[in-house]
């Protein structure tokens, strides 16, 4: 494979963020960061352990997840499926789905404390995710009642992903992938292909690969309970054969994520149960990811000429209109 192994490498082939979406990270839970996990029935939870990143599902009634201070996260140990390794120290990141909405929310930093009825997270970074993963995987129209049965039919038929990885200073990023069936993912023995599409240049989640490969990925099928839970060595490549097998509206995806997987396991997700994603809720309409990301940019702490300039310039109104135009013209 024509393997990415540095960051010069990956910066050639996916170019890098800008400034604007630089300042989207802020160091603490704000209003509209805590607005969105009150609205959130679901969030999936990425865990540092010793052996490499481990991954989860938390949901149960918008608002199960509480903000407890500007950087307390508080999560009932009751809401989530594997809480076992939220362990105090551990790096920890958490991704928040508020319903109807395509955006999602990301807080990482690290367990502060578990007692009997919660964990509580430290917040170092906290950010809005653009829409193209759940848009590309239809993520709110689930219409999947009968899933494979099988792991490896279950994660070529998967629309959807939470990616956890980890740098080497055991700090988590949990990143949502989505694609259409059969696109997202391919499995083949014990390997397993994501393509990679056009995101937001941060591409945390490959400087991770990069630094370490050990990787935990949650799969499931909008619509099912079940979910997929694989673990494995990953390597980022930029091989013509492998992308070819992805194609979309005649596009290639840029990279692909082969995982070498150690262990691959099919589980009910009590989680995704009690959230009832798919069973009728009302859209979080007073979630407004454009307005959340001005907010963002102007609590950025960032120093400069040009910085100060972008907070001047950043509209709601205008952030609105690049992420609709980002959306229909950059989406693979």
């Amino acid at each position: 494979m024509d393997r990415i192994v540095s960051v010069a490498e990956l910066e050639t082939c996916i170019g890098v963020a800008g400034l604007g979406v630089k300042m989207k990270i802020i160091d603490h839970l704000d209003e509209t960061a805590a607005g969105w996990i009150a609205a959130s029935p679901i969030a999936f939870i990425g865990v540092a352990t010793e052996d490499g990143p481990t991954v989860t599902a938390a949901g149960g009634p918008a608002g199960f997840a509480i903000v407890a201070g500007k950087t307390t996260l508080r999560i009932p140990l009751s809401a989530i499926d594997e809480a076992s390794a939220l362990v105090p120290g551990a790096g920890a990141g958490v991704l928040f789905l508020a319903t109807g909405v395509g955006e999602t929310l990301r807080a990482n930093g690290r367990v502060a404390r578990v007692d009997d009825q919660a964990v509580e997270l430290s917040i170092e970074e906290c950010f809005v995710h653009c829409a193209k993963a759940l848009i590309r995987s239809a993520f709110w129209a689930g219409d999947a009642e009968d899933a494979p049965s099988e792991p490896g039919a279950f994660l070529d038929a998967s629309r959807f992903l939470a990616l956890a990885t980890m740098d080497g200073r055991g700090l988590i990023d949990v990143s949502p992938k989505g694609d259409p069936a059969g696109l997202l993912l391919r499995s083949d023995g014990g390997r397993v292909t994501l393509a990679e599409r056009p995101g937001n240049r941060l591409a945390f989640g490959y400087h991770n690969i990069i630094e370490r490969h050990d990787v935990a990925a949650l799969a499931l099928i909008p619509g099912s309970t079940q979910v997929a839970l694989l673990q494995g060595r990953a390597a980022l490549t930029t091989d013509e054969a492998i992308r070819n097998g992805f194609v979309v509206e005649g596009k290639k995806p840029i990279l692909a994520t082969v995982i070498d997987t150690t262990s691959v396991a099919l589980k009910a997700s009590p989680a995704l149960a009690r959230a009832g994603l798919w069973s009728g809720l009302d859209p979080a309409r007073h979630i407004d990811p454009a307005a959340t990301l001005v907010a963002h940019l102007k609590l950025n702490r960032e120093e400069g000429v040009q910085a100060t300039m972008l907070r001047l310039a950043a509209t709601r109104d205008v952030v609105a209109g690049g992420l609709k135009s980002s959306y229909k013209t950059d989406l693979y």
